[in-house]
């Protein structure tokens, strides 16, 4: 079955999520750890952690896929912010084990100009500080689309992450398809390849989740500006062909489209119905 969800509003907790999720058929869903653009993180309440595994159980919710907020910059210039990096991110896996056994996604970050290596080695002495073996959670970097002075827009940026980083098996990757697009790999005409290329430098064992997004400008743009499925620069046809790719079609699907949960409704049941199951 395909497992498909979109991003979610985490304000009301993790029942209602479920809830919206039943809603609108999706059996995952993601959600931001804390406000999106600032610092501040909702107390979580075991009662309705509780009451969220039940549901989840009942609706087939295997997994689902928690989000950084934007602000997270862990190799930026600015030493307070990369230390605001470690203290949120170090807070949000502490967070994170209220539902064990999950992944969580974070941007990279941005170099600011003092050039890819240096970014590199910011994010993966982060990594370092952060990471413990007793952790559950599976800690994604997630593939951009190469706007500005972004880290982990090319597979060897990721894979050089990694290799700093000591307790490599807390370590995944997210995949976002409008990124990659952007980024200059042709998921629409060479989806082979460039699976093949990922398989290559970083390894498809690796590969956890996908954001599944159509792209507004398109191939090699940098530009990271998301499209409804099938209005992009994409197209319907390629997405459908990664969902139902066999390196891909077991993997966790999550909507990052610009919708309201009518939209994201009418897309799940359009790629559910693209979906051939073996």
């Amino acid at each position: 079955m395909l497992e498909i969800g979109c991003h979610l509003s985490s304000s009301k907790g993790y029942e209602a999520m479920a809830k919206e999720a039943e809603k609108i058929h999706a059996n995952t869903f993601q959600f931001f750890t804390r406000n999106p653009r600032g610092a501040k993180a909702k107390e979580i309440k075991q009662e309705d952690v509780d009451a969220f595994l039940i549901r989840a159980k009942n609706q087939g919710i295997d997994r689902i896929l928690a989000h950084a907020p934007y602000t997270l910059n862990a190799c930026s210039a600015d030493e307070s912010i990369r230390e605001f990096a470690v203290n949120t991110m170090k807070d949000d896996l502490r967070r994170m084990e209220y539902t064990p056994g999950n992944c969580y996604n974070f941007h990279p970050g941005s170099h600011v100009k003092q050039g890819v290596e240096v970014g590199i080695q910011y994010i993966a002495d982060m990594l370092n500080e952060i990471l413990n073996p007793k952790q559950s959670t599976t800690v994604l970097l997630e593939t951009m689309a190469g706007k500005g002075s972004e880290v982990g827009s090319r597979f060897e940026e990721l894979r050089e992450i990694i290799d700093r980083v000591e307790l490599k098996e807390k370590l995944g990757v997210c995949l976002d398809t409008c990124h990659v697009y952007d980024a200059g790999y042709d998921i629409a005409e060479d989806l082979d390849g460039v699976l093949t290329k990922f398989d290559k430098v970083i390894g498809l064992d690796r590969l956890k989740a996908i954001h599944l997004n159509d792209s507004m400008y398109g191939l090699e743009s940098h530009k990271d500006r998301h499209a409804k499925i099938g209005e992009g620069k994409l197209g319907l046809e390629a997405i459908v062909r990664v969902i139902n790719h066999p390196a891909l079609r077991k993997l966790p699907f999550y909507l990052e489209t610009p919708n309201d949960l009518e939209g994201y409704a009418g897309e799940i049941a359009l790629l559910r119905n693209s979906y051939k199951e073996l």
